[in-house]
């Protein structure tokens, strides 16, 4: 099978990667030959499949076929693929928003994190972000519709500047990052606020930041603070996502931003910009171009 593009979606960041092993990922490929009747030759198909232009794949790890579409490939990887799907679970189907609620995302320029904002957005909820540049506060001011946001690396004390960005309190937090800021957050919660834990990036590379709950402010607040991955909620929620998603995509309500790099030697620098932030949007590999 050809491969089209490579993405982190797939990996588990508790499973270390071998040197000299090969390394999976989601992406999409293109059927070059088949010995399962269910896929035929020039067949696209989403899947978990080797960071490679060609590679042999097992039914078990494809995903699904993808049919015409009249939106993008690439977006099947993003937006309306697992990364869309994550954002969209976490934010409604965990978080449980109400109108006019009080919204904080953290690593709110990447895959998810911006498009939760932007759902947050379109339901009605005040949304601040956090990211790790300037050029990224303004884009999710200008482009994205953020009521708010800060560079995390220019501020001392997070809890203090939460206060700042919160003045009611923070009512929903979608935690991509762990670490002190998920500390900060529990400290400037609102009673029964609630966390949605979709990723530990600043404790994945240094144990050293892991977060040290205050459990008294926990308890007394009435704070939900939940982990999910989301192919435990995809059977019952997949298809409203599908629908919901793709009409913002048509009316334009919702913006893609995607992040190309060219080519299988791209694969190393495009994996390492996720861990330092070098990325907006979705980060994909192309391995070939789209064929007409």
């Amino acid at each position: 099978m050809k491969s089209f593009s490579a993405s982190q979606d797939a990996i588990s960041y508790s499973t270390r990667i071998t040197p000299g092993k090969a390394i999976d990922g989601a992406g999409i490929g293109k059927v070059v030959a088949s010995g399962n009747n269910k896929f035929v030759k020039g067949d696209l198909v989403l899947g978990v499949f080797t960071w490679a232009e060609y590679c042999l794949v097992k039914e078990r790890t494809i995903m699904r076929k993808l049919e015409p579409s009249e939106f993008p490939l690439t977006y099947h990887l993003g937006v309306l693929g697992l990364g869309g799907m994550t954002a969209y679970v976490g934010f409604f189907e965990l978080c449980k928003p109400k109108r006019g609620e009080k919204v904080f995302v953290s690593a709110a320029c990447g895959s998810i994190g911006s498009l939760v904002g932007q759902y947050a957005k379109l339901f009605g909820c005040y949304v601040v972000g956090c990211v790790g540049s300037q050029n990224k506060v303004a884009f999710l001011k200008d482009k994205l519709g953020f009521d708010d946001a800060f560079n995390y690396k220019e501020e001392i004390d997070q809890s203090s500047t939460l206060r700042r960005y919160f003045s009611e309190g923070i009512d929903i937090y979608f935690d991509n990052v762990g670490g002190k800021m998920l500390e900060a957050v529990i400290d400037n919660m609102n009673i029964f606020g609630r966390v949605a834990v979709c990723g530990a990036t600043s404790e994945y590379i240094d144990i050293r930041k892991r977060a040290s709950l205050d459990l008294v402010n926990v308890i007394y607040k009435r704070i939900t603070i939940q982990g999910f991955l989301t192919p435990d909620l995809m059977i019952h929620h997949f298809q409203n996502f599908m629908i919901k998603t793709s009409n913002y995509l048509r009316t334009g309500e919702l913006q893609v931003t995607e992040d190309i790099s060219l080519g299988i030697k791209g694969i190393p620098s495009a994996f390492v910009g996720l861990f330092n932030g070098s990325n907006i949007g979705k980060k994909i590999v192309k391995l070939v171009e789209e064929e007409e």
